[in-house]
């Protein structure tokens, strides 16, 4: 049986040499290293506070490699952006709510909005600090675009199967249903400090957050509903 490199050599590409293929892992593991940092410290403060040489000295790496690899600070950012959109996306995708009853998929979306904001409040931090530059990074990024139209398309097919069914009301624009479902989440957890100074309750509390989460279910079913 032929080998990997046999067979690459046996179709015209010279196998990569174990220097080579480590030097590849090694440039890949730094990447990341450097993408994380540039998270937190982006997530911390935001695009114009963050400072590039932090970055590096938390990466464990040094400033030329970030150049080398982003160009610039801006494209360092534009390039944690892409990512955390990706990955709230890219978990979206993975419930398989067109395999579910239209009430269950968007309660289980609800739920799941509001849990990865808990999870991931780096993300909550990044879109804000993308709206103070007005979303000039996402503007060049087709990849986001490619993703988002994703999820519109899935919560319009939750509706319009819930409408099919008789659960669902006819008219509901999935794009305002998306933006009610991300918004009852977002606005929670961006006015948590200050929300539970005005209202004088601990919003981060464990029963505090499982009567909220409740009440967007249930908000949002209400809306839908026929």
């Amino acid at each position: 049986m032929s080998t990997p490199s046999e067979t690459e050599a046996a179709a015209g590409e010279p196998a990569a040499s174990p220097k080579t293929r480590i030097r590849i892992r090694d440039a890949e593991a730094t990447r990341t290293r450097i993408l994380e940092a540039a998270k937190r410290e982006f997530a911390r403060n935001g695009l114009g506070g963050a400072r590039v040489d932090v970055i590096a000295e938390k990466a464990k790496a040094n400033k030329r490699m970030i150049y080398h690899y982003f160009e610039s600070k801006e494209g360092l950012f534009q390039t944690v952006l892409e990512n955390a959109y990706l990955d709230i996306r890219a978990a979206e995708q993975r419930l398989n709510l067109d395999n579910l009853d239209p009430r269950t998929a968007l309660e289980r979306l609800v739920r799941f909005t509001w849990d990865y904001y808990l999870k991931n409040p780096e993300f909550i931090t990044l879109v804000n600090s993308e709206n103070l530059h007005r979303a000039k990074h996402l503007k060049k990024s087709e990849l986001v675009a490619a993703t988002s139209r994703k999820l519109v398309s899935m919560v319009g097919g939750i509706v319009e199967r819930g409408v099919a069914q008789g659960v669902f009301r006819p008219g509901v624009d999935p794009v305002q249903l998306n933006i009610t479902i991300a918004a009852i989440g977002f606005y929670y957890f961006t006015n948590r400090f200050t929300g539970t100074i005005i209202y004088e309750r601990d919003l981060m509390a464990k029963e505090a957050l499982e009567e909220r989460l409740s009440f967007n279910i249930e908000t949002i079913i209400r809306l839908v509903s026929a």
